[in-house]
């Protein structure tokens, strides 16, 4: 156990220096909100672009890694349709919170599988994420944009993961090589999305939000941090997926949910302090999900 919790500890260091630094140095909120869209509109655009163009995806090989990833999407996003029909339910802010049931933190994402799989686990990390940003953002846009008066497909086409998503995908399957000078400079911008979305998040952590709907917030949770780890673990057997692919599938299902989640909520009009406590509260479970599941998956490999 031990070892496994090991592996997200650089990333929860991180999460916790950006949160000592937003509230004890002149680096206050107001640095971290300009911060915050620099990482959105710019530096992880970059290092999902430069992540896919490298990654040699390989389909054939990959098809049924591919078809987890897009199940475990599946799954928590169905939930949380189905969850419109509990009597008095807020559905504005069931729309604002959703996405923190099937949505995923791209940071801890990367860097969780270099540690697991070296360049291999960031390649198969890679196709999840190609295949989820777009999926999951178009999920958490179009709840919040049928609730918000917002245009959907608008919202979509704008959304800058999305493009670099579709834009690096396209660029992959084309055959593109980079420059040398142009691939070293996108790689030096997206290696800072990492450090700096990590140390975005924890200064954005907020612990009162929850007190609005504690009921609706626990159930969020439970489908990000219970049903959908265990959903990743029934399909990489399922599937008989290689014990790589396997774990990296089970670690994809148990990440904590995506920073942005704050982000797009309150750029589209959503109950912003609710999906700030919200993504508070998975982070810290994540630091417990993931090692978890990684015991689960040690057991039954018996290892």
């Amino acid at each position: 156990m031990l070892t496994h919790a090991l592996l997200l500890l650089p990333d929860f260091l991180l999460i916790v220096l950006g949160f000592l630094v937003c509230r004890h140095t002149a680096l206050d909120r107001s640095v971290w909100n300009a911060a915050e869209r620099l990482v959105y509109w710019l530096l992880f655009p970059v290092l999902l672009f430069v992540s896919i163009v490298r990654s040699p995806l390989a389909p054939g090989e990959t098809l049924n890694l591919a078809f987890g990833g897009v199940a475990v999407f599946g799954i928590g996003f169905a939930l949380t349709v189905l969850m419109r029909r509990w009597p008095g339910i807020d559905e504005m802010r069931l729309a604002s919170g959703a996405q923190v049931a099937f949505r995923f933190n791209s940071y801890v994402a990367l860097a969780l599988a270099e540690r697991l799989g070296g360049a291999q686990g960031v390649a198969w990390v890679a196709l999840l994420i190609a295949l989820g940003v777009p999926l999951c953002n178009l999920g958490a846009v179009w709840s919040l944009a049928r609730h918000g008066g917002h245009d959907t497909l608008r919202e979509v086409l704008r959304n800058p993961l999305i493009i670099a998503t579709v834009t690096g995908l396209v660029a992959n399957q084309a055959g593109l090589v980079l420059p040398g000078p142009v691939q070293t400079t996108l790689t030096r911008i997206g290696a800072a999305a990492l450090p700096l979305g990590l140390m975005a998040v924890g200064a954005g952590l907020q612990f009162g939000g929850l007190q609005k709907a504690p009921g609706l917030a626990a159930a969020l949770l439970a489908i990000r941090h219970l049903v959908l780890p265990a959903a990743g673990l029934g399909l990489g057997l399922l599937l008989a997926l290689p014990p790589g692919q396997a774990q990296i599938l089970l670690a994809y299902a148990a990440l904590p949910t995506a920073s942005s989640c704050y982000v797009l909520a309150a750029r589209m009009g959503g109950d912003g302090p609710y999906v700030a406590g919200l993504v508070t509260a998975s982070t810290l479970l994540g630091m417990f999900s993931v090692p978890l599941a990684m015991v689960a998956f040690a057991a039954l490999q018996g290892t």
